[in-house]
């Protein structure tokens, strides 16, 4: 986070990447840069200020993550779902809702939603957008199933007892080698919805 005009704004700057890292961070950033395009206007979702390749510059959105408000009330959720519902008829995907730190509860209460490096960004509505948008959507009643589960629907227990293929297949094999090379090599992990931390 950082001042620009006197105006708080989240940079994320690529040279800060080590060497060896530094392209796939411009790739994540160009993604996260055209989702915030596609979606511009939209409350709840950061104000891309500027890309210029080696920068990007989002809007700030006050708040705290999800794992430290611990939202309990059934109109977040309400207003969440809401929230992904215009973010997948712009043609967005998010992919990494599994996340606690990448849902906020915004001062007022409401939820917002950042870090958008992986969305799916093509805009195209076919069977593989369709599959991930169900996987943001049960990645966000997980969420609701922790924090306030009486407030599920019968409709949304049978989402979550039937995740997608590719998520049980990622579980089984490759989230595991995910989890190795961002903690030996990145040195974070997610700590199991505790936020991100690094060694």
């Amino acid at each position: 986070m950082v001042e620009r005009n006197g105006v708080r704004v989240i940079r994320r700057d690529i040279a800060a990447a080590r060497w060896w890292a530094r392209a796939f961070a411009r790739r994540a950033a160009a993604r996260e840069a055209r989702a915030l395009a596609k979606l511009d206007g939209i409350d709840g979702v950061p104000v891309l200020l500027g890309w210029d390749g080696r920068e990007l510059l989002r809007g700030y959105i006050a708040g705290a993550p999800m794992q430290q408000a611990q939202p309990r009330d059934r109109a977040y959720y309400r207003d969440a779902l809401r929230l992904l519902a215009v973010l997948h008829r712009r043609g967005i995907v998010h992919n990494d809702l599994a996340k606690e730190p990448n849902w906020l509860v915004r001062t007022d209460g409401r939820p917002a939603l950042v870090d958008f490096q992986i969305a799916w960004t093509r805009g195209r509505r076919g069977a593989l957008f369709r599959l991930l948008a169900r996987e943001d959507l049960r990645h966000l009643l997980k969420h609701k199933r922790t924090y306030c589960p009486e407030a599920l629907s019968a409709r949304q227990r049978t989402i979550l007892d039937t995740p997608a293929p590719h998520s049980r297949l990622w579980r089984a094999t490759g989230k595991r080698l995910y989890k190795l090379i961002a903690r030996r090599v990145f040195g974070y992990w997610d700590n199991e919805g505790q936020g991100r931390v690094r060694d």
